[in-house]
């Protein structure tokens, strides 16, 4: 449940994020071209921070698997 609530947050913050960057360029055109940036930047986010979470997840069990191995060389 933990693993779950922390992907949720994770891809709420980067769709967060995109939807503020995707809305102040998009605001520079036009107030409609600001709430279509937005959210696409908050599509794209959210896909950012589905994608970051797994591939975090994914460097840190390769790292615990790589030192695990370092000591069993060592031995």
């Amino acid at each position: 449940m933990r693993k779950r609530i922390k992907r949720v947050l994770n891809r709420a913050e980067y769709a967060a994020a995109g939807a503020a960057i995707g809305g102040a360029l998009g605001g520079l055109v036009s107030r409609n071209a600001a709430s279509t940036a937005a959210g696409i930047g908050a599509l794209v986010g959210a896909t950012v921070g589905e994608k970051r979470g797994s591939v975090d997840a994914v460097v840190t069990r390769v790292a615990d698997a790589s030192e695990t191995q370092k000591l069993r060389l060592r031995k």
